[in-house]
Parts: C-alpha cells; sequence; structure tokens
C-alpha cells in the first residue's frame, strides 16, 4: 500500500482556508454550524461554553480571521499573513499562524537588539517569519494538528516547513512564540534555539469563593485586597459582566475608547481597530468577557478577557476617568471572581508586571523558539540565550518567595 502524501503550502490569508478545516487543527472541541461558521460546541444550557473540551480562543479561525479583515493584521501594518498548511491526500491535517513581519512590534518576546546588532554588521533582518497570535501574549498551540492523523508525523513536517519557508522567503529567521513547552522541545531538534521568559498567573486551588482565596493569603497581603477592593469602589462605581448577547455595539463603543485613550499613552499607536472587536462580537461573543466599570450613568472603564476551556485570559484594559486600585479590581480580583464562579483553573493576566505577585498571580515560565539562518548571528544569540535561560529561571525562583501565601500552618487567616 503507498504511503500517504504530506505537502506543504502558505497562504496570505486565513480566508484561504475554512473555518472547519482550521478549527478541527486549532480547537478539535469546537465545531461548526451549517454554514460553515465558527461556533460554541457548549452543550445546551452552557452558554459560555465552560464544559467544552480544551479551548484556545486565540488560535481560532474567528479569531485570526478578526485580526486580518479589521485591517489590525496586514501586510500593511507589517504582518503579512504566510500561514502554513500541511496537507495530507490534499486534506487540512497541520496548520501554523505565520507572519511574514518588517518589524518587532506586538509580539511581547523582544528580539529588537538582535535587529540593531545584526544590522550593525550588515545583515538585513526583516522580514522575519512569526509563528504567533498577533498581539497576544498567551501560550497556545502553534503547531496546529486535527484529530485522526499521525500528531507527531504532521508537526515534524510543520516545523520542517518553517525552515523551508524561512529560505523561500528570504527572511532572516523563525520565531515561534508563547509556545506551549511539548512544541519548543520538538523544535530544539529542528535546530530552532530555546528562550524563555516570565508571565504572572492566578491558580483556582478548588475555591469556592473569593474569601476562600483570600484565606491562603498572609495578613499582611489579606488585608491590602480587600482595602484595594474596597476603595477601588467607593466613589460610587459598580462593576458589570458582560458577555454573548449582552455585549452591544454601544459597549464596544465604549471599550474602544478605553482602549484608545490608555493604549496611546503606553504605546503610542494601539494595535487593534475598532472594526476587530465588532468582529469578534458576532463571530465569537460567548468567549468574550468584558469587566465594565460604571460611574454615573456612564461606562468609564473596562477590560476585555477571552475563556478557554480552563484559563481566563486577560487582555486589554481602559479606562477614561482614573481611580485608585480600579485598574487592579477590574482586570485582576474580577478575573478572579469570575473564574472562581465558573470553574477555571486558570487565570493569566497578560505579559509582564511584577505588581501582579501581591495579589495572587505567580511567576510561570513562557517558552519561545527561534530559528536564525545566518551561522553567525546564530552563535551569538544561542550564547546570549544560554545566559537568559539561566537568568529567567532563578529571577522565577526569587519571585516566587515573593508571593502572598500563607507559609505556615500557625498563621491564621
Amino acid at each position: 500500500m503507498a504511503s500517504s502524501e504530506i505537502t506543504l503550502e502558505a497562504v496570505p490569508s486565513i480566508g484561504e482556508i475554512s473555518p472547519g478545516d482550521w478549527d478541527a487543527c486549532a480547537n478539535p472541541g469546537k465545531t461548526c454550524n451549517g454554514d460553515d461558521v465558527g461556533s460554541s460546541s457548549a452543550p445546551p444550557g452552557d452558554s459560555l461554553g465552560l464544559s467544552r473540551s480544551a479551548y484556545n480562543p486565540f488560535v481560532s479561525h474567528a479569531f485570526l480571521s478578526a485580526v486580518e479583515k479589521s485591517g489590525s493584521a496586514t501586510i500593511r501594518t507589517g504582518w503579512g499573513p504566510r500561514h502554513l498548511v500541511a496537507k495530507l491526500d490534499g486534506r487540512v491535517a497541520g496548520v501554523a499562524p505565520c507572519y511574514l513581519k518588517s518589524h518587532s512590534q506586538g509580539e511581547y518576546v523582544f528580539d529588537r537588539g538582535w535587529a540593531d546588532a545584526y544590522e550593525r554588521a550588515g545583515g538585513r533582518y526583516y522580514p522575519k517569519l512569526q509563528v504567533s497570535v498577533p498581539f497576544t501574549p498567551a501560550t497556545g498551540p502553534r503547531l496546529l494538528v486535527r484529530d485522526g492523523v499521525d500528531r507527531a508525523q504532521i508537526r515534524e513536517a510543520l516545523a520542517s516547513g518553517l525552515i523551508a519557508l524561512c529560505g523561500v522567503s528570504k527572511a532572516s529567521s523563525v520565531h515561534v512564540t508563547f509556545a506551549r513547552e511539548d512544541e519548543w522541545k520538538l523544535l530544539a531538534e529542528h535546530g530552532f534555539l530555546l528562550r524563555t521568559d516570565q508571565q504572572f498567573h492566578w491558580h483556582n486551588e478548588g475555591f469556592a469563593s473569593f474569601d476562600d482565596f483570600l484565606a491562603t493569603l498572609n495578613s499582611r497581603h489579606r488585608k491590602s485586597i480587600k482595602r484595594e477592593r474596597r476603595d477601588a469602589l467607593a466613589p460610587g462605581i459598580t462593576i458589570h459582566w458582560l458577555t454573548g448577547k449582552d455585549i452591544t455595539e454601544d459597549a464596544w463603543d465604549a471599550f474602544f475608547a478605553f482602549y484608545m485613550e490608555t493604549g496611546s499613552r503606553k504605546w503610542g499607536r494601539p494595535y487593534l481597530t475598532r472594526e476587530f472587536f465588532s468582529l469578534i462580537g458576532e463571530t465569537m461573543n460567548e468567549d468574550v468577557l468584558l469587566v465594565m466599570a460604571r460611574r454615573n450613568n456612564r461606562w468609564i472603564a473596562g477590560a476585555i478577557n477571552f475563556i478557554g476551556s480552563d484559563t481566563l485570559f486577560g487582555r486589554n484594559w481602559g479606562a477614561v476617568e482614573h481611580h485608585p486600585f480600579l485598574h487592579f479590581e477590574v482586570c485582576y480580583y474580577q478575573a478572579i471572581d469570575f473564574a472562581i464562579k465558573h470553574g477555571l483553573k486558570h487565570v493569566e493576566a497578560g505579559a509582564q508586571g511584577e505588581h501582579k505577585i501581591a495579589r495572587g498571580y505567580l511567576p510561570r515560565t513562557t517558552h519561545s523558539a527561534h530559528f536564525i539562518a545566518d551561522p553567525g548571528l546564530r552563535r551569538a544569540i544561542d550564547d546570549y540565550l544560554k545566559r537568559e535561560r539561566a537568568y529567567v529561571a532563578e529571577a522565577g525562583r526569587e519571585l516566587a518567595e515573593l508571593g502572598p501565601f500563607r507559609k505556615g500552618a500557625d498563621e491564621a487567616p
């Protein structure tokens, strides 16, 4: 019997791959309706879809299509789609979200120093290939394989295909960021260099309430969090959870104003367009949680979160009024409340921010893998990453010691 043939191609738009084929690789627990439009596979009565199998909203066709269709991630913005597709006997068996980039913005794994050094030495760092979810520093699968095929074989083909695509595209490098650790190790076998960093995540230890969580903290941090939550709402502010059909265009208008106000101050030019939020509201509103703050009958602040099968992913925050501790309440404490009430195991609150430790978010290692075509640049980066990985590991140990949790059973709640 003849062996099956794997073919690889890169497509310039996710629209060239059907939602059914893409999501069968990205999220086998996510089904499509008869119109081949992504929809929740949650059983009846589970409006948030929290009982479905392992699901990452960011690699869904709906999310990646929204960043392209909205003009947020396009050739014009320096994110030229080059999604890698592996077909087995003509059928889509695996995919990797990939972009040909002309800059290093919106990635949250910083390589500008590499680019500057290489270009000072006469090299050309851009374009480069980026395997990631644009503007989203959240760990998730990057080598996506559908059920019912030889998973190892397809992942090997995708890993090799990324290196081949690097050559065909005349790119300097391939960067697979916020990958899962098993993918990270696989890519190392293909000559990718390994990089680590830290984020701060909250873990649900089976808490029945926020007070249960507070009971695990030492006295100083427990009192501090209670005070912050009380003071955040003191000026007559109320907090509202919006998801599904409760997220109206008026709510998106308000949230986008927050996003632009805060993003313009932090980054100069926010990455996501207004249309992006309408598109996700149309195609994946059950995967979205808006935590909104209201005062004097108007929205004044908010944070957008995405709901995975066991994780709440905090993404963007903004405000048009500034009140002490409101950021902590909307972004961190409300996320913990939501996760406890809905049985989610984790909250990932985005990149950076050691201030999260005092609020119960502990350091966790993130992983990226980098294929560098030029041997000289590769040697220099390899040496740098060895030292960086050691530093990240040691820093993580030290930061974990700063956690707010009770160290001994003798301290009363």
